[in-house]
Parts: structure tokens; C-alpha cells; sequence
């Protein structure tokens, strides 16, 4: 009926559904005039039978269940993912995956059960997802550790220029024994934090052996405070590579008389509410999470469709100045 009424071919009309960038203007008003005419909607079953497409985008987290709950960073990144994708005729399915199940997960995201995917905070036990990439359309939200390949499609921030930024923060504010909780080593961003905390106190003339590790958790910032007051050595500023971690620092230097930012000044990146409810506001790198959410969909969109996509994207941050400081 639609063809009938604009005067072209089904052919025609399915093209200006599914791909209307490849058909003349003129045509596609044409159709478009006439779906409105007769009240057409498009049944979503038989379209992605007749294109060969699920139609469906995966969203993978390698992540145990309760990390993925309890990190804010993705509350704030997936309504980036669902903003871009409301405007499209993708679904968003999303995958909790940890390493025990990594298996199942490649046996769904290579059956046709989604046309590509999207794969945030990528570790190291997970070159599964690298490899998938060679076969199904994947943009990684941060770098896959220790992993090239020109397959690999990449949108991330600058973590070492951030922690640089940080760091350097304290060093302005005339703090000279600056101490760090890193991340995890087994993640780009916990690598990437830990080389640019150490750039900058290298290059304020500072010893960079005040160091413990952490996983993204202000238990973990508890603990590796804990450690580092064991030692007995005074220090006067600390970059903690998350807020989380930073929430959980200052709970401990708090419990022990260290005054922020009066004894020891925090800095730290995320802007989530571990930064903005703390005590005092933590200053803080603000990542652009909602934006990257955003950036990762229309990408992983571009590519499924066959058009040129940046192997890597980064995207600005900015330094946010609370009270911690």
C-alpha cells in the first residue's frame, strides 16, 4: 500500500526505512508522506528477518554483579547509551558478565542474537571481547589492557593527563609529600592513573615510593590507607585514582586526626556523589560519562552500518575545584 501510494517499488520503501541516507530526498519524502497518509508502522519482527539484522546492540560489562551495582560510573554512563539509541530502531540488551562467564557470553553475542556491542571496563582476563571484535561490531569504553589490533575501535579519556592534572593540583597547593592509592593493574585506567600521578611528583622533584593499590571501592581505599599510615612516614596530599577510593581514604585519615584538607589534601577523579557528598567535597577530574555513553552508541550504530568509525576517540575531562584542596 505504501508503494502503491508513493509511486515506487516495496523495494524502495524498505530502503527508506531501514536506510534512508542511500535514497534521493526526494524519494524519501515522498514515502515518508505516504506512511503518514495511511497510518503505516512498520512491523519490527519482519524488518530485521528482511535486513538480516537482531536489531538488538549487547552491552557488556565484565563485572561480578555487585561491583556493577555498586559503581556509579555505570548509572552514568548507560543513559548516554539509551539516549543515543532511543533514536534508532536498535534495543539495548544489556550482559553482566564475569570471567565465569565468558564462554556463554561469546556463544550469545556470536549466534545473531545482536548485530554488535558495546564493552565497558575492560580487564585483562577479558581478550575474549578483543577477539570477538575481529567478528562482530565492538567499541570498547577504554582501552583493552595490553592489547593492539587495528580491529579494535576505542573511545576513552586521557587517564595519564588526568591524573597529571590532579596530581598536580596538590603540587600548586604547595603540598611536597604527595602519596597515591592506585587502581587496579589489571584495567587501562588503573595503569594510565598510576603513570600520571607518578609524571607529576617525578617532576615537582618528589619520591614516588608512597604508593599502595586498590580495587574501585571505598572499602579498598580503607584498607590501602590503613596501609599507608602503617608505615610511619608523614605525607601531606594524596591522589587517590577514584572517588570511591578517596571516599574511603578520608574515613581512615579522619579515624587517625588528619584534617582535610588542613593535614593531607585529596584529590581524585570522578565526579560522581562519592566526590560530591564527601567531607569535604573532593576536587576532582570530571569524566564526561553521560557524553561517552552517547559517543560509544552512535559509533557502534556508524559501524554496523558500514561507515568509517575513529579507531580512537578521546574525550576531554576537566579539573573540578571543591573544598579538599
Amino acid at each position: 500500500m505504501v508503494a502503491a501510494r508513493a509511486g515506487v517499488s516495496r523495494s524502495t520503501v524498505s530502503r527508506v526505512i531501514n536506510w534512508p541516507s542511500r535514497v534521493p530526498d526526494r524519494v524519501v519524502d515522498a514515502v515518508r508522506l505516504a506512511i503518514e497518509e495511511l497510518g503505516y508502522v512498520p512491523n519490527q519482527a519482519a524488518r530485521s528477518l528482511a535486513s538480516h539484522r537482531a536489531l538488538t546492540i549487547a552491552l557488556v560489562i565484565p563485572q561480578d554483579t555487585s561491583r556493577f551495582f555498586a559503581d556509579p560510573y555505570y548509572s552514568s554512563v548507560i543513559p548516554g547509551v539509551t539516549k543515543s539509541l532511543s533514536t534508532t530502531d536498535y534495543t539495548l540488551s544489556l550482559l553482566i558478565s564475569s570471567e565465569a562467564d565468558a564462554e556463554k557470553t561469546r556463544r550469545y553475542l556470536l549466534s545473531g542474537n545482536v548485530d554488535g556491542a558495546l564493552v565497558l571496563s575492560h580487564h585483562t582476563q577479558d581478550a575474549l571481547y578483543v577477539e570477538i571484535a575481529r567478528e562482530l561490531p565492538m567499541i570498547f569504553a577504554g582501552r583493552p589492557t595490553g592489547y593492539d589490533g587495528d580491529h579494535l575501535h576505542i573511545v576513552d579519556i586521557d587517564n595519564e593527563a588526568a591524573a597529571r592534572t590532579a596530581t598536580t593540583r596538590l603540587v600548586d597547593a604547595g603540598r611536597t609529600r604527595i602519596a597515591s592509592i592506585a587502581g587496579p593493574q589489571d584495567i587501562a585506567s588503573g595503569i594510565g592513573r598510576l603513570v600520571g600521578w607518578r609524571e607529576a611528583i617525578n617532576a615537582a622533584g618528589q619520591a614516588d615510593d608512597l604508593l599502595e593499590f586498590s580495587d574501585w571501592s571505598v572499602e579498598g581505599g580503607v584498607d590501602a590507607a590503613r596501609r599507608l599510615l602503617r608505615r610511619g612516614v608523614e605525607f601531606d596530599g594524596l591522589f587517590a585514582a577514584s572517588a570511591q577510593i578517596a571516599a574511603g581514604a578520608m574515613e581512615v585519615l579522619r579515624e587517625n586526626g588528619r584534617a582535610v584538607p588542613y593535614a593531607v589534601a585529596i584529590t581524585t577523579i570522578d565526579n560522581d556523589h562519592y566526590a560530591t557528598s564527601a567531607t569535604p567535597p573532593l576536587t576532582t577530574i570530571e569524566q564526561p560519562t553521560v557524553e561517552l555513553g552517547a559517543t560509544i552508541a552512535e559509533s557502534l550504530v556508524q559501524l554496523i552500518a558500514g561507515e568509517p568509525v575513529a579507531k580512537l576517540t578521546i574525550l576531554p575531562t576537566r579539573l573540578v575545584e571543591h573544598a579538599s584542596v
